[in-house]
């Protein structure tokens, strides 16, 4: 569903390889999701389908810091989760 034109909260699953973003409205209905190869390029092609300034939450897990920085310099909100908790 690529129509809707509100603010975009994403849920990025990260890993070393290869991670997945799930698009959602604020309302929670689901845009979209992808899996992408782990780095900042494919990080700011696919954060770049969310809009302008996006909420991000992100699994605060071993290697998070790239991750974080990228979607910062995209414009997104992060939110770090842990993990365990």
């Amino acid at each position: 569903m690529e129509d809707y034109d509100g603010r975009q909260i994403v849920g990025m699953d990260l890993h070393q390889r290869r991670s997945v973003l799930v698009r959602m409205s604020e309302d929670g209905r689901r845009l979209g999701s992808a899996w992408i190869t782990s780095s900042p390029a494919e990080l700011r092609k696919e954060i770049a389908r969310a809009g302008k300034s996006p909420r991000v939450v992100l699994e605060a897990a071993y290697g998070w810091q790239w991750a974080a920085d990228t979607l910062a310099a995209a414009g997104a909100e992060v939110h770090l989760a842990h993990p365990p908790g």
